[in-house]
């Protein structure tokens, strides 16, 4: 051990080790590595086995091996790409070395008699196993002993900083690891209890793990002293959400009487009674809103399912209280729509409704902010213009957010700001028609109360699913042909190409045009991200109007587009989209009472991951189901969208193999919040580092 001196933050400077200059320390900062501490969390992403020897005449293509060799042959080699060129034997078979980059030094010290100690991966070449750009060392003789009494750790990195070079950073930085720079914060009768090795000796043994470990536990993931960190890591993240809600709630909220007469007027004027599922949900929104804390709701409801009349409750009970409510949606579409259905829905009833979304200008926006700000717009539908620096509200008192996912938790928690009045805070209601795990509600949301709706109004016919290759284009458009000839319409949806929307758009454009060839009977319309806003909008009110028989989209049309008459979905090469995705798109259809197919086209070859996904669409709608897959095919942070990832970057932690302990940490996280809150904070603050700020916006 070393002797040690904390700077103020109580942290250990990075520049403590040797070879740490201002250069370096600003490419270990680029890896979140602020310190010592930092350091030792800074967990192998996977293991080599540099412990044994093997002997050539053993390697396989594919072995990560060691091999100590000697040179019998050094030459370069002419070509295309021209390469240096080593032939090596240990006795029991031969190899060759293969260089690209090289220098006449290499050239000079690689020469026949010269005896190597090797690591890297086989490959076949043209004259048999090659090893390319093997890390080495020159060593006196063969039959040396390995120096290595444990397996090598490859940890993650950034530019300009090589493996070897942190793995000699992290060695020295564990002269440092003791009980009082790194405090065990977990009761310690609790890990006795499950059996877990402590902290220290848990980061000891996987920064070093010995030759003998259990390689399958180690290498899964199940190792006793990964799962110490692992269950740490969740923790640390559920701690964090804690408190995210802790701050929501502080400042308190006003308390909303239950509506008693607008809900009825509502209720009365639907051509048909809620759900079984609806009415509870609602019930659940209504008595959150007569609390005097903040309400943190995520109601999940798969497509169709109703959602967005719950939120209408919800509106009702804040606006018969005297105040403002909030509807966001992620699209000007999305927003549009929910404009539509609101105004149809409360003008009746005597309640002004107003609408802000970027492309709304000059007068018509000048009213509409003042409308808002007076209080006389009573309803507020709109994007996250919304929130812009400019928009006042004269009593907001419930934001109601749809597709939240799509928005993230910071935009989440900045968005109280424009409710706080008086050391108020609005109540949040947050919907999303995308089913999210268990697992995810559990760890993403757990700032968060849940529910769910799980039942689908009467009526609503199931949704046929027909997995086709591309080769059979023609069918597809003659199946298009005779749904729009028997009076229903249909989408055709161009996907995304190379992650590039304009190259999307393109693609869409070109579609459409092949199709208004192929059908020129047809009123075909096109919609895609890069159109005028106004255009956009022009297209879907005559898609929803009837007036266009085929709509060719991108993805665009993911979420917020209801037209019952339409029947027929095609997705193009729907391998390029995740499950939630493809569900979303194919909600678009089944809306109405016909029965309702949808075609995913696809382009051969598939892969092993997308066969899996095409054939889970195929066999059920039900979106939790669907979730679930797409969360063990693709990760939580693909799941919740990019906005969301920086939450769910875990170190160690893998929320599909890990799920069994989310429970316990539910428990562990009460009590050390309720007997140590220092603990609790500190357990943050190592594993979040600098990302728990967002726990203070």
């Amino acid at each position: 051990m070393v002797s040690w001196s904390p700077d103020v933050a109580g942290r250990l400077s990075l520049q403590l080790l040797k070879g740490v200059g201002t250069a370096l320390e600003l490419k270990l900062q680029r890896l979140g590595l602020q310190s010592i501490e930092d350091l030792w969390m800074h967990l192998p992403l996977r293991y080599q086995d540099r412990t044994r020897l093997l002997p050539l005449a053993g390697l396989q293509p594919g072995d990560e091996a060691l091999v100590q060799v000697q040179v019998v042959l050094a030459d370069r080699a002419q070509g295309r790409r021209p390469s240096f060129l080593c032939r090596v034997q240990d006795g029991t078979g031969s190899l060759t070395l293969r260089f690209f980059h090289f220098n006449a030094g290499q050239m000079k010290s690689l020469t026949p008699g010269v005896c190597l100690e090797c690591f890297g991966e086989v490959r076949p070449g043209p004259a048999g196993l090659e090893m390319i750009h093997p890390e080495y060392r020159v060593i006196p003789h063969l039959g040396l002993p390995v120096e290595r009494a444990a397996l090598t750790p490859i940890y993650p990195l950034t530019e300009g900083l090589p493996q070897t070079r942190i793995r000699r950073l992290l060695e020295q930085s564990l002269l440092y690891l003791t009980p009082e720079a790194l405090p065990d914060l977990l009761p310690s009768a609790w890990l006795q209890r499950q059996g877990m090795p402590g902290l220290i000796e848990a980061l000891r043994f996987l920064h070093q793990p010995p030759p003998n470990v259990d390689q399958q536990a180690l290498l899964s993931g199940q190792h006793p002293a990964q799962q110490r960190l692992v269950l740490e890591e969740l923790l640390a993240h559920h701690l964090s959400l804690q408190r995210v809600r802790a701050v929501l709630r502080a400042p308190g909220a006003l308390s909303l009487p239950r509506s008693q007469t607008l809900q009825k007027q509502f209720l009365a004027r639907l051509p048909f009674p809620l759900t079984a599922a609806q009415q509870r949900v609602g019930e659940e929104i209504a008595q959150d809103l007569t609390a005097q804390v903040p309400m943190l709701r995520l109601v999940q409801g798969d497509v169709g399912s109703g959602k967005t009349l719950v939120a209408a409750l919800a509106v009702l009970q804040a606006v018969e209280a005297g105040q403002q409510a909030v509807v966001m949606a992620p699209t000007e579409i999305l927003a549009e729509q929910h404009y539509r259905n609101f105004s149809a829905w409360l003008e009746p009833l005597g309640i002004q409704v107003a609408w802000l979304v970027g492309k709304l200008k000059g007068k018509a926006r000048h009213q509409q902010l003042q409308a808002i700000a007076s209080g006389e717009a009573q309803v507020v539908l709109g994007t996250h213009a919304l929130f812009q620096e400019g928009v006042a509200f004269a009593s907001l008192a419930l934001l109601v957010i749809d597709e939240q996912h799509r928005f993230g938790v910071h935009q989440r928690l900045s968005l109280r700001e424009k409710g706080c009045a008086e050391g108020r805070m609005p109540h949040q209601l947050i919907m999303t028609a995308t089913p999210i795990p268990r697992t995810l509600t559990m760890s993403a949301y757990a700032d968060l109360d849940v529910s769910i709706i799980d039942e689908l109004p009467p009526g609503r016919t199931p949704i046929q699913t027909l997995v086709l290759a591309d080769t059979r284009r023609d069918e597809v458009i003659e199946r298009v042909r005779e749904a729009c000839q028997q009076g229903r319409q249909a989408y055709w949806v161009c996907t995304l190409i190379e992650e590039s929307e304009a190259l999307q758009c393109q693609a869409a454009e070109v579609t459409a045009a092949q199709l208004a060839e192929r059908l020129p009977e047809l009123t075909i319309g096109l919609v895609h991200g890069r159109m005028k806003a106004a255009d956009k909008a022009e297209v879907m009110r005559a898609f929803k109007a009837g007036e266009l028989a085929l709509l060719v989209a991108t993805t665009v049309i993911e979420v917020g587009v209801d037209v019952p008459n339409a029947s027929l979905m095609i997705i193009e090469n729907p391998e390029r989209l995740g499950l939630a995705q493809l569900h979303q798109l194919r909600g678009r259809v089944g809306r109405g009472t016909a029965a309702s197919h949808c075609v995913l086209m696809y382009h051969a070859p598939l892969s092993q991951a997308g066969r899996e996904r095409l054939a889970v669409m195929r066999e059920t709608q039900d979106g939790f189901r669907i979730a679930e897959k797409d969360l063990e095919l693709r990760g939580p942070g693909e799941v919740l969208g990019t906005r969301q990832t920086g939450m769910m970057q875990f170190r160690i932690a893998d929320l599909t193999r890990d799920a069994h302990w989310i429970p316990t940490l539910h428990v562990l996280a009460e009590q050390m919040l309720a007997q140590t809150p220092q603990e609790a904070e500190a357990l943050i603050r190592r594993w979040m580092g600098s990302s728990e700020a967002y726990a203070q916006v």
